[in-house]
């Protein structure tokens, strides 16, 4: 008899973690990349392969196809459009967001997934970050962010693409002023001890 498969929480990075690896990230390309990661909440394989076609700028939206493919629209920051249009003019690729570099001008293809991977690794490792982060750790740090935030677990539901409620819901237990509030609780409930 097996048993049960553990659930772990997710590793969330703090905001200033976040900043301090994104800083870190050498290239161009991977820093508008990974920054559009996290200020999206996407995905590696949805940023990588993001068609300039998915920035809607004059609705504030990107248009991104997830998993299963099932498209949805996730609210663009300003800053990330700035990003965007500022890395678009050193490649202007017709097709992609983030080209690879390809010597036979003919050929277009997205970055290679492998690469944005090991760039958020080399970054992650040079900011002195000790969390075991990668880049999925930035869609769940960007999830508990708006959490913290304020915004409605349903709308981080549908930003994120989840089709259950409860696939989400694991953000709420990861947010820190839930847990400083639960903290503060116990700490009024044992004073008497």
């Amino acid at each position: 008899m097996r048993s049960p498969k553990q659930k772990r929480l997710p590793v969330v990075l703090s905001r200033e973690e976040v900043h301090r690896i994104l800083s870190a990230v050498r290239f161009p390309v991977y820093r508008a990349c990974l920054t559009t990661i996290y200020s999206c909440g996407l995905r590696l394989s949805e940023g990588a392969l993001l068609p300039v076609r998915s920035v809607d700028s004059a609705r504030m939206v990107l248009r991104v196809l997830g998993k299963g493919s099932k498209e949805r629209e996730i609210p663009l920051p300003e800053t990330t459009l700035e990003l965007l249009r500022d890395f678009w003019c050193t490649h202007r690729s017709a097709q992609w967001l983030f080209p690879a570099r390809v010597h036979n001008e003919d050929q277009s293809r997205p970055v290679p997934i492998w690469n944005v991977h090991m760039a958020f690794a080399r970054a992650r490792d040079q900011s002195g970050v000790n969390k075991p982060a990668h880049v999925h750790t930035l869609r769940h740090s960007y999830a508990t962010h708006l959490l913290e935030a304020g915004v409605n677990l349903r709308a981080i539901q549908v930003i994120l693409g989840h089709r259950s409620p409860e696939s989400t819901a694991i953000y709420t237990h990861l947010t820190a002023p839930m847990l400083a509030s639960v903290s503060q609780t116990i700490n009024q409930l044992l004073g008497d001890f």
